[in-house]
């Protein structure tokens, strides 16, 4: 079993450092960084997404809280008339997710950039990022599962369980290997972040059924389910969309690489 361990918090002025803030801060900076990198590998240009960064993570801290407070926990509304300003306060990473792509389809039509040409780079920017900000949720264990004697468990206080936050982490780095082992491929040009969706659906809609249900802080059930397994459900169909559909020639295959550019005008 992995030993229970629970990462301390520091005051620094006003502000509370936690391990969780930590790794989610880590995981932005990451996934900004991978994204401009890859862009640029793909000979695009990578401004657009320095700009969309702010309103990425904007978008996606407060839809992560909104999820979390009206879908996951809607009993804290009752704390305060101000809770669900408090977007520190509870994150839920679908939510996280789903402002992201909100403010993804805003910018990029304000802009008037065709997303389908960055597709690519979001998917090996995201899922590293995703990897890293989720083992700031194994650090401070806020994903308990079931009870078990499986040995990638973690020793609990009251006994030893699954651990969510691990076991996510665990797929989302798999998933960002396999993604960099295939994004040279031709036949997946275009098809990186439909097949993130896809492989990441799948796995949290089985693990999501290890979560704990025996404690007094339990994630909220609808018919059954998860509100994430509900996500993993459209994340299927646009995983499936995405791989199944005709491709259109991106910007960047339109562009003559920079050392042809050079040999016509030489000669």
């Amino acid at each position: 079993m992995i030993p229970y361990w629970h990462a301390p918090s520091f005051k620094l002025g006003p502000l509370e450092l936690n391990p969780f803030n930590v790794f989610v801060a880590a995981g932005i900076l990451l996934g900004a960084r991978l994204l401009t990198k890859q862009a640029e590998r793909e000979r695009l240009d990578p401004n657009p997404l320095a700009d969309y960064a702010m309103w990425g993570v904007a978008a996606g801290m407060l839809f992560g809280h909104w999820v979390h407070l009206f879908f996951y926990h809607p009993e804290e509304l009752s704390k305060s008339p101000f809770q669900i300003f408090k977007f520190w306060d509870g994150l839920s990473s679908f939510g996280g997710l789903l402002g992201g792509i909100i403010a993804a389809v805003v910018f990029f039509r304000i802009r008037k950039l065709r997303f389908n040409d960055y597709a690519d780079s979001f998917a090996l920017g995201v899922a590293p990022a995703w990897a890293v900000a989720r083992l700031g949720c194994f650090a401070v264990h806020d994903h308990p599962g079931r009870l078990t004697d499986f040995f990638l468990a973690v020793q609990f206080p009251n006994g030893n369980r699954h651990d969510l936050g691990f076991y996510d982490a665990v797929v989302l780095f798999t998933i960002t290997g396999l993604l960099y082992a295939l994004r040279d491929a031709p036949r997946m040009k275009g098809r990186l972040l439909p097949l993130l969706a896809l492989l990441y659906a799948v796995s949290r809609f089985c693990l999501d059924f290890l979560r704990a249900t025996d404690l007094s802080y339990v994630d909220a059930r609808y018919l059954g389910l998860t509100p994430a397994q509900y996500g993993c459900l459209m994340l299927v169909v646009y995983g499936l969309w995405g791989l199944l559909r005709k491709q259109a020639p991106s910007a960047s295959a339109q562009k003559p690489p920079p050392s042809q550019g050079r040999v016509e005008t030489a000669r």
